[in-house]
């Protein structure tokens, strides 16, 4: 354990006993330590360069089905000390909730292998003149590209955090996360005829970050691509998500299976365990544990040791996502899925999902649309939590005898969710570095409203 780990640990301990002096009857403590540095570039200048740095501590109180949360950047013993008599005056006040509680001792984790998750990257940080540099060789790169008008923003970034979370019935433990990341948002065209696209990448370990100049130049051809857009046709037509945005789709389904949702019976998945709600032949894993991933984790923000589970198996619908108070709520096991700030409660949340890859390219699936539309963007939605009734601005590309003839923008697509992802067949271009790792997604039809 660093110095730095001890110094969180020690933060932790320190509010766990200040909520028992004053009253409470069980608590969990989180003290975070973080630092983030981001540079922006516009024409060839810096634009902007922003560090942030400091410790946030977090404390919930539970006394009996009570509970409150309160968060600080002071870490003094004062504020501490005032922290918890605030939050046990503040739990005494709240509304009563049987359901809530710490894990019990047997529940939680026992041990884990940070290493082998690499979820922080052990090299030095990156000084803010490399950084600037990424973003300038990035802009460069896509205003190099012809066609292109102007570069909107050119960015780079970096972070580090360490948290550690204690609980009063005897869970310790905390872990480390980085990022890296180089971004550009390109603009082609003039006036009302300018049209934007842009390109990102981010990685835990800074040598699996790919060249500036390559995601540069694809933020500037991308935004040529989109040149000329209008509006497409009205009517039914199948639709292909873009790998880019297709992971939306499916977060619509892991959101309506989240368990505060079913706990509320608002979702349009309510009825539907154990049912179809994909393809046969297609599952979502949920995988915490997968290297050098994003989502990953050892444990989950109520310290129960985090796992491989099939959300959805050969289109099935197995189970929901839990923390320790939906799980109770429903009568159900948490999944060890609970999530939180230091200012808020435990609440249920994926992390590294998967959908099982289809065999065919994106192009070949074009191909097999024969006419439609290539969905690369979507702008606003109307959900409907309850029906599952679908309406989402978007732009891409109109597909005739499977070939991609004009960009397109301003219209609607609409469905039932429900409905759609039973039509849905996946390419194989999947992004494997991703914390969502969902290919681009044919949906047959779907409800256009263009021109």
């Amino acid at each position: 354990m660093t110095m730095q780990d001890d110094r969180l640990s020690s933060l932790t301990e320190a509010l766990l006993a200040a909520a028992k002096r004053a009253g409470a009857t069980a608590a969990d403590a989180m003290a975070v330590d973080g630092r983030a540095v981001s540079i922006d570039v516009r024409a060839g200048a810096l634009e902007q360069a922003e560090r942030a740095e400091g410790v946030e501590i977090g404390l919930r109180v539970l006394i009996g089905g009570r509970q409150a949360c309160v968060s600080a950047s002071d870490i003094s013993a004062r504020t501490i000390e005032e922290m918890a008599e605030r939050a046990v005056a503040m739990a005494r006040e709240a509304p009563e909730d049987k359901w809530l509680g710490l894990a019990e001792p047997a529940q939680l984790a026992q041990g884990w292998d940070l290493a082998a998750l690499e979820m922080e990257d052990t090299s030095a940080e990156p000084a803010a003149a490399d950084l600037e540099e990424d973003a300038r060789r990035a802009e460069a790169a896509a205003l190099s590209v012809a066609g292109v008008a102007q570069v909107q923003s050119a960015s780079a970034s970096y972070s580090r955090r360490r948290l550690h979370l204690a609980a009063s019935n005897g869970f310790s433990g905390g872990y480390g996360r980085s990022s890296r990341s180089i971004s550009a948002v390109a603009i082609s065209g003039e006036g009302l005829e300018m049209e934007r696209d842009w390109a990102a990448e981010s990685r835990i370990y800074q040598a699996d970050l790919p060249d500036a100049e390559g995601i540069g130049l694809l933020a500037g051809a991308r935004a040529v691509e989109r040149r000329g857009a209008k509006q497409p046709p009205t009517g039914a037509y199948p639709v292909l998500y873009d790998e880019r945005i297709a992971g939306g789709l499916i977060g619509h389904l892991l959101g309506a299976a989240n368990g505060a949702q079913i706990a509320r019976g608002g979702s349009w998945l309510r009825d539907a365990l154990g049912q179809q709600v994909l393809p046969e032949g297609l599952s979502i894993l949920e995988d915490p544990l997968r290297p050098r991933i994003a989502g990953s984790r050892p444990f989950d923000a109520e310290g129960l040791a985090t796992r491989q589970r099939l959300i959805v198996e050969n289109g099935v619908l197995t189970g929901w996502t839990l923390d320790l108070a939906t799980a109770r709520k429903l009568g159900m096991e948490s999944t060890a899925s609970a999530g939180r700030g230091t200012s808020s409660p435990p609440s249920p949340g994926v992390s590294n999902i998967m959908l099982t890859p289809g065999v065919k390219t994106r192009e070949a699936l074009l191909a097999e649309m024969g006419t439609g539309l290539l969905i690369t963007s979507m702008i606003g939605s109307s959900i409907n939590a309850t029906t599952g009734d679908y309406s989402r601005g978007a732009s891409g590309f109109w597909v005739e005898n499977g070939q991609i003839t004009y960009p397109v923008n301003e219209c609607t697509v609409a469905g039932n969710l429900r409905e759609m992802l039973l039509r849905i067949t996946p390419a194989n271009d999947a992004r494997a570095h991703l914390s969502h790792v969902v290919p681009s997604l044919l949906v047959e039809g779907l409800t256009l409203a263009g021109a």
